[in-house]
């Protein structure tokens, strides 16, 4: 464009002129901006486009609601500011499997930069309704056995994640630290939650071998968890509670079973001790959405998900409660008190 003068007449000198410290002055905007992205540390494909997190998880209760802040929390370290250059989108389904269904394909439809799928069932759904957005699991035990990845280290699809898989041994090592003679033990599980019926079997021919037996008490819905421990009372020494999110959202009825019964709860999910159990060996889940958080970064930033292998923590926290021991009929040692990270009274 020519610069025109009052008078109606182009003035090329002025026009070069104009058009030069137009040049200069572009330039030296460009400059800046670009200075303040590298002093930032970023991008601007990461700081400053819209980014898009979908989050979803089977049920809300302590464990899952700390991974989902994990990840936020993550995200927001990162430079993944939620209302500023990301926006969050969290919906539960309420412990419904058909509502994870709907979830999943409403989240497809919106296209968001990543999805996070808290627990198995709402993984499963997330990964049945895309194979092109990336997807990003958490609190998922066995991720190859659900079907959701062919292998750990890279799964050559848009799906990886953060597992919280547990070893068996030290588990197994703490039951018999708080019952030395432990004959029998119950498992209350939800028989459609893959992850509990993997452990069910892990539990039987690890136990057996020692002359441990293991009575399952199968509860289909939250509601049936309260009869299913009660179905335990006097066959069972203790009843070991996994990460199952049916149980885990009822625990405080499972704890007024245990209390009336004298059945000592010990659980792998760090939360449930707050809640009833007498102890538990597991991952600190706010630690694992900061694990998932970082998956979900290295996405945004524009790296493959099937590239990135599945995160499993290697870390075991022990909590316990004297009080719950001596409501459940059993005394904790000083030993495992002393081998705890979290003593709650």
């Amino acid at each position: 464009m020519f610069y025109q003068n009052r008078f109606g007449h182009f003035n090329f000198s002025k026009a070069l002129l104009l058009g030069g410290v137009c040049t200069a002055i572009l330039t030296g905007c460009n400059q800046t901006a670009q200075d303040t992205a590298n002093a930032d540390g970023a991008t601007d494909s990461t700081a400053t486009q819209m980014k898009t997190v979908a989050i979803t998880a089977i049920v809300e209760h302590p464990a899952l609601d700390d991974v989902r802040k994990g990840v936020i929390d993550e995200l927001d370290e990162a430079g993944f500011k939620d209302g500023e250059n990301l926006t969050v989108n969290f919906q539960s389904a309420q412990g419904n499997t058909a509502t994870a269904g709907q979830i999943a394909k409403q989240f497809v439809a919106d296209e968001p930069d990543a999805i996070v799928a808290i627990a198995t069932p709402s993984a499963q759904s997330v990964a049945a309704a895309t194979s092109t957005i990336p997807m990003v699991f958490s609190a998922v035990t066995d991720p190859v056995a659900a079907k959701l990845v062919p292998k750990l280290d890279g799964s050559g699809t848009n799906v990886t994640g953060a597992s919280d898989a547990l070893p068996y041994e030290p588990q197994i090592e703490l039951m018999r630290q708080i019952i030395p003679n432990l004959k029998n033990v119950g498992y209350v599980y939800s028989p459609g939650e893959v992850n509990s019926t993997i452990i069910l079997k892990n539990l039987k021919e690890k136990l057996t071998p020692l002359g441990i037996n293991v009575h399952e008490a199968p509860a289909q819905r939250s509601n049936d968890i309260a009869m299913a421990a009660r179905s335990l009372e006097g066959k069972v020494d203790m009843i070991y509670t996994s990460t199952d999110n049916n149980v885990v959202s009822a625990y405080e009825s499972l704890y007024q079973i245990a209390k009336e019964s004298k059945i000592p709860l010990i659980a792998s999910d760090t939360s449930s001790v707050e809640r009833g159990a007498v102890a538990a060996l597991g991952v600190n889940y706010y630690d694992l959405g900061r694990e998932t958080g970082k998956i979900v970064v290295r996405i945004l930033n524009g790296e493959k998900a099937g590239a990135i292998p599945v995160y499993t923590p290697q870390a075991l926290d022990l909590y316990v409660s004297p009080k719950h021991a001596t409501e459940e009929g059993i005394t904790l040692s000083q030993a495992v008190i002393d081998n705890a990270k979290e003593v709650i009274e």
